[in-house]
């Protein structure tokens, strides 16, 4: 259970929230595990198996305070919508901004920023454990990286921020596979490719890009954002591109660095991907669940954010970054601040 930003996260299955006086009350098996004022409480967001009473169910609705009910695993459910509803104005301010070419490219700008400096840091704390002659590599590349961040504020149009984006990536794409220790002439990188996956590291990226996509758009839904609307990436029928702009500061830090590790521990190995006719790379159904079970525990794990101080599951940093882009969109920020992993 956490609070940020004003907003109460509860993940505990099984909890029980029920009005008490003016508090929300938390029990967990019949006992008390917080009394949360509701008057410090903008909205509830609940994960899986978390039961609400219908007496603070309609307290919240009549305070204007929404609920949103997600899976387990962070996908969007439903969302309470109360006759005085936000959303319309949230949806109207980010659709508005869309349309405004100054504020889409401040925005791209910096979440531009955020995946680079993520994947800066990621290379250097590869440099820190690999034994070999590889770390200058990986330094000189996170040097690289940071001489495009340095361009990003010099850019004038979000083409041009997609372009500084696109030489960062083939930087870092270069050396992803140095920052590999185990099976390394298996898990090679050639070339970054969608779809088909034509070798495992590509199979293994696109499976967890996905989920945290999926873990993106969940968030966008729950602060009331659209998440078909985005600033970096271009608008498409189909494509929730808020949600990979939400995705793009947490590749590095969340799907790349579960990827490093599991191979790096040998938790997947050569036996996990099938080749099949015509070159496609794809995960076993084993290899799948072994990348879900280590996802879970990821999401637990506790990170300082840098811009509430406070410590939070990796889990919700989706979250917080929506939080934080409605925030914005709405004037209460003057801009985005992305997320930076420490």
């Amino acid at each position: 259970m956490r609070q940020l930003l004003n907003t109460l996260y509860v993940q505990t299955q099984g909890s029980y929230l029920h009005l008490d006086t003016d508090n929300i009350r938390v029990d967990v098996e019949r006992q008390r595990k917080a009394m949360i004022p509701l008057h410090h409480v903008e909205g509830i967001v609940v994960f899986g198996n978390v039961l609400l009473s219908p007496y603070l169910i309609h307290r919240l609705a009549r305070d204007h305070k929404p609920v949103t009910w997600l899976t387990e695993f962070g996908r969007f459910m439903a969302r309470t919508e109360t006759p005085v509803s936000g959303n319309v104005l949230l949806r109207t301010a980010q659709h508005a901004a869309a349309c405004d070419p100054d504020r889409t490219l401040a925005v791209a700008r910096f979440v531009a920023a955020g995946k680079l400096q993520n994947q800066k840091t990621t290379l250097m704390r590869a440099a820190r454990e690999v034994q070999d002659s590889d770390p200058d590599l990986l330094r000189q590349a996170a040097r690289d990286i940071n001489a495009q961040i340095g361009v990003l504020p010099l850019t004038g149009t979000v083409d041009e921020v997609r372009g500084v984006e696109g030489a960062a990536a083939r930087t870092y794409w270069e050396v992803f596979p140095l920052m590999i220790r185990a099976n390394r002439d298996f898990f090679w990188l050639t070339e970054r490719t969608r779809r088909p996956a034509r070798d495992p590291i590509n199979s293994l990226l696109n499976f967890v890009y996905t989920i945290l996509a999926n873990d993106c758009a969940s968030a966008a839904q729950s602060v009331g954002l659209d998440p078909q609307v985005g600033f970096l990436h271009a608008l498409r029928p189909g494509r929730a591109s808020l949600a990979l702009d939400l995705m793009e500061e947490l590749r590095p830090a969340t799907a790349d660095r579960a990827i490093l590790t599991l191979i790096n521990r040998q938790q997947l190995t050569p036996r996990d991907f099938q080749q099949h006719e015509g070159g496609a790379v794809t995960i076993t159904e084993d290899a799948r669940r072994t990348i879900l079970a280590h996802l879970t525990e990821r999401r637990k794990e506790e990170v300082t954010h840098p811009l509430t101080a406070r410590k939070t599951p990796l889990g919700l940093i989706p979250h917080v970054q929506a939080r934080l882009m409605a925030q914005h969109l709405r004037g209460d920020r003057s801009h985005y601040p992305p997320y930076l992993h420490r």
